[in-house]
């Protein structure tokens, strides 16, 4: 009987083992079962994709010309004001040359008079020539004089400044004369596109104070060299300006088109951000798997990014369900 007993204990016994080992295992796969992430995934394909890069500028004058007298002399009368428009030779202002054409226009009665004498006569060959050459230096004098001192506008454009008052002794910038009609905008333009700026280009330009009115603009000048520090060169783009309502000081959005290029893109969805660090990152899914891809991004199209680097043409990537997500992690895609 107590042989029979002990057997008894034993298979229960066993029989308790089996359950609790058949109920780890199935926990077990439970947790591992738990533990497969749903995501859902979204083919990506390449198309073409435009090529705008956007470049900030100040609008600056055509030509800007500072007008001012070679010698310090007394302003007469200034015939303009700031913001009156002038065209190119126009005379600015009236300088007191009374002093030096009294001399030009005495010199120039008596050397009259000494040919009169000399044709009678009264009067050599040598004071002729004395006063005819006397006469001519000054004459010649008084045209650079007068030429230099009075001041005209060398093109057509509008007065900025004015630094002088009627009757004063002025030297140095007695007014600043700009060329608005063009204007232009500078930019710095990243070296890698240098081989495709080319002069004559057609951009577009969004003047912060008219909204998203486009004026157009054209590539006039590609400064020849690029600066080391910022791996930049300078462009010169020219806005015809017509109605003269761009004015120089104006903040402006240059956009240039560099035509299209085939891309891989992305839903914005797909892109994750790496906490603690400016990295971007996608899960691409492959056999139940995913993998951690970083990506370089390029311009946000809508609801999309186009990637310069990262992710293969035809790839599958997760679109949502990444929060718990790691790299090589075993998912599962939802319905």
């Amino acid at each position: 009987m107590k042989r029979n007993h002990f057997f008894n204990v034993m298979a229960v016994c066993a029989a308790l083992s089996f359950v609790a080992c058949s109920g780890q295992k199935e926990t077990s796969e439970q947790v591992e079962e738990e533990t497969v992430q749903l995501v859902k995934i979204a083919k990506v394909m390449e198309q073409a994709v435009p090529q705008v890069v956007s470049y900030t500028a100040t609008v600056e004058p055509y030509k800007r010309n500072s007008i001012s007298s070679s010698v310090p002399n007394r302003i007469k009368k200034i015939y303009v004001e700031v913001g009156d428009k002038v065209y190119a030779g126009q005379n600015l202002d009236q300088a007191n040359l009374a002093q030096q054409k009294l001399q030009l226009d005495n010199l120039e009665l008596e050397y009259n008079r000494v040919k009169e004498l000399f044709a009678v006569g009264g009067a050599s060959q040598q004071q002729v020539d004395q006063l005819r050459t006397q006469y001519e230096t000054t004459k010649t004098a008084y045209g650079n004089l007068d030429e230099n001192t009075v001041l005209v506008s060398p093109v057509n454009g509008v007065v900025t400044a004015r630094n002088f008052d009627n009757g004063d002794m002025a030297s140095g910038a007695i007014l600043t004369v700009m060329q608005i009609q063009p204007v232009k905008v500078l930019v710095n333009v990243s070296e890698s596109d240098f081989t495709k700026v080319k002069i004559g280009m057609s951009v577009d330009v969004n003047v912060e104070v008219y909204g998203d009115e486009v004026f157009k603009g054209k590539v006039s000048l590609i400064h020849p060299t690029i600066d080391p520090a910022t791996r930049t060169f300078v462009t010169e783009i020219n806005i015809p300006n017509t109605d003269s309502r761009i004015r120089p000081g104006m903040f402006a959005r240059v956009n240039i088109d560099f035509g299209n290029v085939n891309r891989v893109v992305v839903p914005d969805q797909a892109v994750v951000k790496r906490s603690g660090s400016g990295d971007r990152f996608v899960y691409v899914y492959k056999d139940g798997k995913v993998s951690f891809n970083q990506v370089q991004l390029g311009r946000h199209i809508d609801k999309t990014y186009e990637l310069i680097s990262g992710v293969e043409n035809g790839a599958e990537v997760v679109i949502a369900g990444q929060s718990r997500l790691k790299d090589g992690a075993s998912v599962k895609i939802a319905e």
